[in-house]
């Protein structure tokens, strides 16, 4: 699976954003998809994550109530729509795909959030 996030950019705080993330192969829906960042200086976080089928979807609490990560299989992509977007917001957006474990991981999207 190869997946490629786009969708960062600059935005003022208060903001909003939708990444998009698009994968290749046929057995998508086979996969868990995550959406993590990495802010500079600090560890790589998990922000949201949705089951193969879209039925589930899960959020870290600093994101809960802003964001809404959804899928469409058919068309190999997972969004990921965040609001209310705060200056601590910023980092590299990086989406991952997985069955038990995300072991596919696409190149990030830098989201700045300018206060």
């Amino acid at each position: 699976v190869q997946l490629q996030a786009s969708g960062g950019g600059l935005v003022q705080a208060g903001g909003s954003l939708r990444l998009s993330c698009a994968a290749s192969g046929r057995t998508f829906s086979r996969y868990a998809m995550g959406w993590f960042r990495q802010a500079p200086g600090k560890e790589r976080e998990f922000v949201a994550g949705i089951t193969g089928s879209g039925s589930g979807t899960y959020y870290a609490d600093s994101v809960k109530g802003r964001s809404t990560v959804s899928r469409d299989n058919a068309k190999n992509t997972v969004l990921l729509q965040m609001n209310s977007l705060k200056p601590d917001d910023t980092a590299v957006y990086y989406c991952a795909a997985g069955e038990d474990k995300y072991d596919y991981w696409g190149q990030g999207t830098q989201v700045t959030v300018s206060s």
